[in-house]
């Protein structure tokens, strides 16, 4: 599925003073490391979640900052962009350093400091060596808590934005990404491009920024993940000194209504001169809270999930009519997306759009073998440690699985729960979910 229509944009998705009285007042609230748990959580009180999970043999340790209420969902309708300049904008310069030291700082060390947004929040990273860990954090609190958003640098951030805005718009994936969302979830925040539109980005100017910051950036959204070399003592102290005197304010945190892709499904055919076509197929699916969720992966896995998948099989090898063909499932913390989709010979486009619409109906009609749905639930098991091996996969998985409000055991629960998925579980979700009359349905290309 291309990458747009997952929800996460930004380069940070690539891989402060008397500390005895903040200490003081920094008494654990609720703290716990349940049986199974990838970390430890404490809520700390002025609403900040800290995670830990120890690695002590891995020389580096990655922190994450999130601040949920922050990313692009949040935009105002006519300032869609907001959140992702925002964002971009926290490393180029604080109270104490100017963009240009930030950088030099931070590669002298050899480090990564980066920020971006979501469509759900905003994000601030840093990966440092154990030796470095106090610059590490003393550069992330300064990009999160006092940020000065300078004129000069917002200019030329918009500048690159709308560059890469354009290049999107000459990317077929980009834009049939766009278009899928937009059919699918709108009029809600959902259906909106994380990086907004040339136009918009054009209107955003310094006060803008500073208000969105003002009105989202606040210690009771925000979850602090640490992992690697650090232990919880050590990890609440530094948290302590550099956040602990960070107010919550009055106001209420915001939130969003569930995207649920009501709309009467449409077609739409974007034409471009191109020698091949995308064709997007999509709807509105389901989180993991929802325990259908484990069904839908093996079956969206069997459907198009790899080279044994049926789409691989029939479209790309038996028919010759694709170059990639696939089916993915995107959860978000306020909906999720089904995706099928294929890239073909424009000529090919309506044999294919049939022989997609075709596998997704008969995943309904009848049961996988056992062999599929042996192949499709021991992948999602054996690939999930993938996700977890290095520091910064765990500090970025951790804090995800907080705020979509999972739990720190999901990693063993959603293993478990895939082991019991059965044929008939496929069948019966299939049914409900791959129904192709349920899908938006875009075309990007030369068509006749």
């Amino acid at each position: 599925m291309p990458s747009n229509l997952s929800g996460c944009r930004g380069p940070a998705l690539r891989s402060v003073a008397a500390l005895g009285a903040v200490l003081a007042v920094l008494v654990l609230a609720v703290g716990s490391a349940e049986p199974g748990a990838l970390a430890y959580r404490e809520v700390l009180p002025n609403g900040i979640v800290l995670l830990v999970a120890e690695r002590p043999g891995v020389p580096i340790v990655a922190a994450r900052v999130y601040v949920q209420g922050a990313g692009a969902a949040f935009d105002p309708a006519d300032r869609q962009g907001l959140a992702n300049l925002t964002a971009a904008l926290l490393t180029r310069g604080t109270a104490k350093r100017t963009a240009s030291e930030i950088d030099a700082s931070i590669e002298f060390v050899g480090g990564r400091l980066d920020a971006g947004a979501h469509r759900d929040g905003l994000v601030a990273a840093v990966d440092v060596l154990r030796k470095d860990l106090t610059l590490g954090l003393d550069m992330l609190a300064e990009i999160v808590l006092t940020p000065t958003f300078p004129d000069a640098e917002v200019g030329r951030k918009v500048t690159e934005i709308q560059a890469a805005i354009q290049r999107a718009e000459e990317s077929p994936d980009g834009v049939a990404g766009r278009a899928l969302r937009r059919l699918i979830f709108a009029p809600h925040p959902y259906a909106w491009p994380v990086e907004g539109t040339r136009e918009s980005v054009a209107k955003l100017r310094r006060v803008d920024v500073v208000g969105f910051y003002q009105g989202h950036v606040r210690p009771d959204t925000t979850v602090i993940a640490l992992v690697g070399a650090i232990g919880v003592d050590e990890a609440r102290r530094e948290v302590a000194a550099r956040f602990g005197r960070w107010s919550r304010p009055a106001t209420t945190v915001p939130v969003l209504a569930p995207a649920s892709g009501a709309a009467p499904p449409r077609v739409e055919v974007i034409k471009r001169e191109l020698s091949q076509a995308t064709i997007l197929m999509g709807r509105a699916a389901i989180r993991q809270t929802d325990p259908d969720y484990y069904a839908l992966a093996v079956a969206s896995y069997v459907l198009g999930g790899g080279a044994s998948s049926r789409l691989y099989g029939r479209v790309r090898d038996e028919g010759g009519l694709a170059y990639t063909v696939g089916s993915d499932l995107a959860p978000a913390r306020y909906g999720a997306l089904l995706v099928v989709s294929a890239q073909s010979r424009t000529s090919a486009v309506p044999k294919v759009t049939d022989l997609l619409r075709d596998e997704m109906a008969r995943m309904g009609r009848e049961a996988v073998s056992d062999a599929e749905l042996d192949l499709a639930k021991s992948h999602l098991i054996g690939s999930f440690p993938l996700r977890l091996d290095t520091t910064a996969k765990v500090a970025s998985f951790i804090t995800i699985v907080e705020t979509q409000g999972l739990g720190l055991d999901y990693a063993d629960r959603y293993r478990r729960e895939i082991a019991t998925v059965t044929a008939a579980d496929v069948q019966r979700v299939s049914a409900r979910f791959l129904a192709p009359d349920t899908f938006d349905h875009v075309v990007v290309g030369q068509l006749p």
